[in-house]
């Protein structure tokens, strides 16, 4: 069982680094509690018993505060209070609540620390509660790096408890009974001879009690919701087209505006000439914004119309002009002056190159991407009356506040951010630039509600970019597997680009260069990993898994390299290379599951692809054949651990999202770059995979892991390089550059 210190009623005091060990760190700012900022809008009679749980006259709520984008999160999220709580979850409301520090997500800076998944040591135990100080500090509301439901696991379900003590204290006082001859059931508290008070008819005399100072989580034997599939939340509105994303806010008297912003990313804007945009049907109004200008109009329709009449005089960017000119940054970074980290330097791998009779040697490339969510970006915005209010669909609603605050100068107070559906991300709404750009235009015409929505086309050109990159490695191979590996990545810092646009600093090493390569529980005696930062301004951020998107396709291509080499069997070696045995164990399910060993028909291969990312071990195996030379993937295998698992279909339908996302990018995806400017500009360049071409898919969970782990993302990186070694398999071609079809093509 698990014990939390006090939680009261008006303030919420995060435990978690008492619960992960009993480490406490004495800074006075991370000891202070934070708010409850429920309390701020309750009516009399209402109780908002902890930041999670809200019992009004409209009946339960529970706040699930990450970005609900399509991964079912909040749904999962709130299964976790509701456990507690003793509530089915059709009983219950879910919302996603305020934006405030409250909602700090403590997980999320865990994967940026030096310290490999598998390191259980107590340093690497220390580091990581030691992260949940500045994420307190940063008060960073986030979603993102697959960590909502390990940073809930213990927090939520800790609320939930907490909230059914203070019920059962309040039927206690009613019913004049101990506590201790109560029970809840169902959202009831039930006395010994069967009397029934409902939450909601306690809710008053809540108010007025303070928790326990501990309380006990349920064993995991006496769950009733969790660890079984749940129907999601989200699914009735979503399938009725009731639901409200971020595009289908309407507000009494709203006007529309678009916007066009320079091309070349990041420079600025010389002059405009809105003549004709002014003179056309519905438009209201042409306003400057930073390296662009905005149209205001009376529906989305007259504004992207009116936006494109609009000439320009751009700068040019600083960054390279072209897409050779970029590759050739990434090629120049293999330097001593561009080392950026070397986390892993096992063995002497210098004496062994130099020994070796031969030596296995390969380069890399991936490009940038794009991270096309079918949403395109929006923001509406409303300013009047001294007051904010901004509805957006955000990974980072804190964020928001704060760039609210330097545009208009209000009190944090006077700002409300309302966190919408969105219609994907992939990481694309942890930047703030469209809502940035919503309240500017918003600011310039007062007491207007402005709906900023972009067009796919400058949604496309104007992202921030997964990175593009190289490895080169080396390795000496003996009959058994590798002795010695070398392996060297390049690429620019996700860090610093993105977080310099958040303002949080980001010094030293950027371990998303190098992750999922330096920390795969691979047993090599030699095994060296050394991250080369690229040094330009082109905008680049979080993709979906991060550095192990591509690094996962270098890795793994990798080893299956260093396998054929010897003729060695490539999932047996990865199998017996194996240091980790969760790890172990994904390999062996997905190698059981795929009937690998078993002989294929004519034309016909299979790849295998293993990463350990964001905790959580993931092996999958790509089944291909060869149709009139061209690659059809016929079926897919992944096996994944994530230590407890909430919900198995849920986590089930993650991978195969995970998996068909990383395929789609292996096979098509490309940004290129002309006169400083993006060229693809909608899904007619950016192809996505077409139904047709999504394989049978079979998905095994397993539960060795040691912690509870997210799966949004892991299921994404072995999927690339899985692929490319199934058409190796089936065809001899190793194809060391992404896209895979600038070398073959697909059915």
């Amino acid at each position: 069982m698990s014990k939390l210190g006090t939680i009261t009623r008006r303030t919420f005091l995060f435990g978690s680094v008492a619960i992960a060990g009993g480490i406490g760190f004495g800074y006075y700012k991370y000891k202070q509690p934070i708010d409850n900022p429920l309390e701020l809008d309750l009516s009399d009679g209402d109780a908002a018993i902890t930041p999670y749980v809200i019992i009004d006259q409209n009946g339960i709520s529970i706040i699930a505060p990450r970005a609900e984008m399509g991964q079912g999160v909040q749904t999962t999220l709130a299964a976790m209070v509701a456990e507690e709580l003793d509530v089915r979850l059709e009983q219950v409301n879910v919302l996603h609540g305020p934006a405030s520090a409250a909602y700090f997500n403590a997980a999320v800076l865990e994967e940026a620390i030096p310290f490999a998944a598998t390191d259980t040591s107590s340093m690497a135990k220390r580091m990581r509660n030691f992260v949940h100080v500045p994420a307190k500090l940063l008060g960073l509301q986030i979603t993102g790096g697959s960590s909502s439901v390990a940073d809930a696991y213990e927090k939520m379900r800790v609320a939930g408890a907490v909230a059914r003590g203070v019920l059962i204290q309040a039927a206690a006082q009613k019913l004049g009974a101990p506590a201790n001859s109560l029970r809840t059931e169902n959202g009831t508290v039930v006395s010994r001879d069967g009397q029934a008070l409902s939450y909601q008819s306690l809710a008053s005399a809540a108010t007025s009690i303070e928790p326990e100072s501990e309380v006990a989580l349920k064993p995991q034997s006496e769950w009733k919701i969790l660890g079984k599939s749940q129907n999601r939340i989200d699914v009735p509105a979503k399938s009725t087209g009731t639901a409200e994303f971020g595009i289908d806010i309407d507000l009494p008297n709203m006007m529309h505006a678009s916007i066009r912003v320079n091309p070349n990313l990041g420079a600025a804007m010389n002059s405009f000439d809105a003549s004709k945009a002014e003179a056309m049907r519905g438009v209201k109004k042409v306003v400057a914004i930073d390296n662009g200008a905005a149209v205001i109009a009376s529906n989305t329709w007259y504004a992207f119309k009116a936006v494109n009449t609009i000439k320009f005089d751009w700068a040019k960017a600083e960054y390279p002009q072209n897409s050779a000119a970029h590759l050739k940054a990434v090629e120049e970074s293999f330097h001593s002056d561009h080392q950026d980290s070397q986390f892993r330097d096992d063995g002497d791998v210098d004496a062994a190159l130099e020994n070796a009779s031969s030596i296995v040697s390969g380069e890399y490339k991936v490009p940038y991407l794009p991270h096309a969510p079918l949403e395109p970006m929006n923001a509406t915005a409303w300013l009047r009356n001294g007051k904010l209010d901004v509805w957006a669909g955000t990974q980072i609603p804190t964020q928001a506040v704060k760039e609210a605050v330097n545009i208009t100068g209000l009190d944090e107070s006077a700002i409300t951010i309302h966190t919408t559906l969105m219609g994907g991300s992939f990481g694309r709404r942890l930047e703030m630039d469209y809502i940035i750009q919503a309240i500017k235009v918003a600011a310039q015409m007062e007491g207007t509600p402005i709906k900023l929505t972009w067009t796919r086309e400058e949604d496309m050109t104007h992202d921030n970019y997964r990175p593009n990159g190289m490895a080169r490695f080396k390795a000496v191979v003996s009959e058994n597997g590798p002795t010695a590996i070398d392996l060297q990545l390049a690429g620019g810092s996700v860090n610093t680009s993105q977080m310099g646009r958040l303002g949080i600093p980001a010094a030293g090493p950027d371990i998303a260069i190098v992750q999922a390569a330096w920390d795969q529980p691979y047993g090599v005696q030699n095994y060296r990993v050394t991250g080369y930062r690229v040094k330009h301004d082109f905008p680049i951020s979080s993709w979906r898994s991060v550095g192990s998107s591509q690094n996962g396709f270098f890795h793994e291509s990798m080893m299956d390299e260093i396998a054929h080499a010897k003729g060695l069997d490539p999932m047996q070696m990865r199998i017996d290379l194996m240091t980790h045995e969760p790890s172990r164990k994904v390999l062996e399910a997905v190698a059981e599951m795929s009937n690998w060993g078993e002989a294929l028909p004519e034309g016909h291969g299979r790849g295998v692809a293993f990463s350990l990312s964001f905790g959580v071990p993931a092996a999958e195996v790509i089944e291909v054949a060869i149709v009139n030379g061209k690659v059809k993937i016929v079926k897919a295998f992944a096996a994944v651990d994530v230590g407890t698992a909430m919900d198995p279909r849920n986590i089930e339908a993650q991978v195969l999202g995970g998996l068909n996302f990383g395929l789609a990018a292996a096979m098509s995806g490309n940004i290129s770059i002309q006169n400083g400017e993006v060229q693809e500009t909608n899904f007619h360049q950016y192809r996505a995979m077409r139904f047709y071409q999504s394989p049978e898919i079979e998905v095994r969970i397993l539960e060795n892991g040691d912690r509870v782990k997210g799966i949004g993302e892991p299921g994404t990186p072995p999927a690339a390089p899985a692929l490319a070694n199934a058409i190796f398999a089936a065809t001899g071609q190793r194809i060391r550059e992404l896209p895979l079809d600038k070398s073959i093509g697909f059915v």
